[in-house]
């Protein structure tokens, strides 16, 4: 399954290794995050992740294969 996630703001390269298994896109105000997540585990993993590090999902979507 392939999710995007978008978050207000930009990235620091530093905040940004925390999520290697994402590709990163800088958008105008915010970046987007996306790549395979293997299971509802790891999707959740992801989430405390974002939260832990107190970067707000604005969105999150899951792609067509």
């Amino acid at each position: 399954m392939r999710y995007e996630f978008r978050i207000t703001g930009r990235l620091s390269a530093v905040v940004g290794d925390a999520f290697p298994e994402l590709e990163k896109e800088s958008v105008p105000e915010q970046t987007l995050l996306f790549g395979n997540v293997t299971d509802d585990a790891h999707l959740y993993g992801l989430l405390v992740r974002f939260q832990d590090l107190g970067l707000p999902v604005l969105e999150m979507r899951r792609l067509p294969e």
